[in-house]
């Protein structure tokens, strides 16, 4: 049986999912195959659907992008192949995910990058706001599974969308990609967020919700358990946002 705030999710999804598909951007679903990417990140494809994400946020080759929290690099790489060798793309990560689990983030994105491996993606090893970054330099953002990190004050949260908003060129997308929580559970505990907390978040920092994907929802997630349950790692019922920099 559906919780009340199961429920509530379903049809805030029905109302707001102006695109619950997307085709994958050009040639990106053939490029994640390449041998050269590693045989863990392509386990990971089934879950995630990156070329069909990225369809949804209107990546496109020769755009430049920033991979929020990067951490080792999952979407950094993939970001990479989407905006080719005309893009360009900035891994971030603040100085405690690259420490965190004895430096385990760090070392792999080290590892993906070494040998100018995608020579169209640069490291930003620094804390929001002081990336270095020229304002309206950027054409989207991302990130994915963290944001209920940075939610879990909403004063600081709002404060970082409005951050990643002076990036932005006007017209820029951010994408957020996060646990689902629910409104009954400690969601800080479970490494949740609530869909609707984040609608308001980004709209108070001065974005525009242009639409929302129901592509990673999984309906057999109760949202009660953590996010790193065995059976539900990998596996947990995710929404897609698609924010705008409003054009004026």
């Amino acid at each position: 049986m559906r919780t009340k705030a199961t429920l509530y999710c379903f049809f805030l999804g029905l109302m707001l999912s102006f695109s619950v598909s997307a085709e994958p951007v050009g040639d990106l679903q053939k490029a994640l195959k390449n041998d050269a990417r590693a045989t863990a990140d392509k386990a990971r494809d089934a879950g995630r659907k990156p070329a069909q994400v990225l369809a949804f946020l209107g990546v496109s080759k020769g755009m430049t992008g920033i991979d929020i929290w990067a951490a080792g690099g999952y979407y950094t790489e993939v970001l990479s192949l989407a905006v080719g060798a005309t893009g360009k793309v900035y891994a971030q990560n603040p100085k405690r995910i690259l420490e965190f689990r004895d430096g385990a983030n760090g070392k792999a994105l080290s590892k993906r990058l070494a040998n100018d491996r995608l020579a169209n993606v640069s490291r930003i090893n620094n804390a929001f706001p002081d990336l270095g970054l020229e304002p309206g330099s950027i054409d989207f953002a991302l990130t994915a599974l963290n944001f209920h990190d940075i939610s879990s004050s909403e004063a600081a949260a709002t404060a970082f969308a409005k951050a990643v908003l002076v990036l932005l060129k006007p017209g820029g997308v951010l994408g957020v990609i996060d646990h689902e929580g629910s409104a009954d559970n400690d969601n800080s505990k479970l490494h949740r967020g609530q869909s609707r907390q984040v609608f308001a978040i980004l709209e108070a920092a001065g974005f525009e919700i242009a639409a929302t994907s129901e592509m990673l929802r999984n309906s057999a997630d109760t949202l009660d358990q953590s996010v790193f349950s065995a059976g539900l790692r990998g596996q947990t019922s995710r929404f897609i946002i698609k924010a705008v920099k409003p054009s004026n």
